[in-house]
C-alpha cells in the first residue's frame, strides 16, 4: 500500500448522521444489511481513529439538514430534495439530524458548509478549506455510496485531488448499488487496512 503524505492528506467524512447509521434512523433500515455485512460503521470508526492518531486533518462534508421552509417555495427541486422535504431526513434539531456520537467533530476538525444535493463540494466551501490547509490527497469515508460519496469523489477528481475511497467504510441500499460503479479509473479504492 502506498504511504500518504500526512501534510497534504485529509480525511473527508461524509454524512455520518444518526438517520443513516443508527438503529432507529430514518434511512438505517434501508442500508442496515449492507452496512452490517461490510462492517461499515466500525470500519469508519477505525479509519477515523487511525487518521486522528496519525495527525491527518479531518474534514466533514455534511448533507443539508432539513429546516422548515427550505424547499417549500422552490420552483425547481431535485428528486433527492423532494425526498428530503417529504421525509424530513436529517431534520435540524432532531436526533436523526445529529452526527452519530462516534463521529462528532473534535477540536481541530473542519466542518464545511452543508451541501444541498449530493456533492460535498457543490455550493459549499469544502474546496476552499482543503486548499487553504494545503490538502491534495483525500481519503473518503461515509454515506451513501451511490449519491453523496460518489458525487463528492467525482467532483474531487475533477478539481484535481488524488482520491482514495475506503470501500468497506461506506454502504448503500444494496451491495449491487455499493459496488456497481467502475470507479477505479477516477480514484483508488482500498479496504480498511488490517
Amino acid at each position: 500500500m502506498e504511504i500518504m503524505n500526512k501534510e497534504i492528506t485529509g480525511l473527508v467524512v461524509i454524512d455520518p448522521y444518526n438517520d443513516f447509521i443508527s438503529e432507529g434512523g430514518k434511512i438505517w433500515h434501508r442500508i442496515k444489511s449492507v452496512a452490517e455485512t461490510n462492517n461499515c460503521v466500525p470500519n469508519m470508526q477505525r479509519v477515523l481513529s487511525a487518521v486522528r492518531d496519525s495527525g491527518i486533518r479531518v474534514f466533514y462534508a455534511l448533507h443539508h439538514r432539513y429546516r422548515s421552509g427550505d424547499y417549500e417555495t422552490w420552483k425547481y427541486i431535485a428528486p433527492i430534495q423532494k425526498t428530503a422535504l417529504k421525509s424530513k431526513v436529517f431534520e435540524d434539531g432532531t436526533w436523526g439530524g445529529e452526527i452519530h456520537s462516534a463521529f462528532k467533530p473534535q477540536a481541530g476538525d473542519i466542518v464545511a458548509q452543508e451541501h444541498w444535493c449530493s456533492s460535498g463540494f457543490a455550493n459549499t466551501d469544502l474546496d476552499l478549506l482543503l486548499k487553504k490547509h494545503g490538502i491534495h490527497q483525500l481519503i473518503i469515508i461515509g454515506l451513501i455510496a451511490h449519491t453523496c460519496v460518489e458525487s463528492t469523489v467525482r467532483y474531487a477528481a475533477e478539481l484535481g485531488y488524488e482520491v482514495t475511497m475506503v470501500k468497506d467504510a461506506t454502504a448503500d441500499y444494496s451491495e449491487r448499488e455499493r459496488c456497481k460503479r467502475r470507479w477505479t479509473s477516477i480514484f483508488r479504492i482500498m479496504p480498511v487496512p488490517s
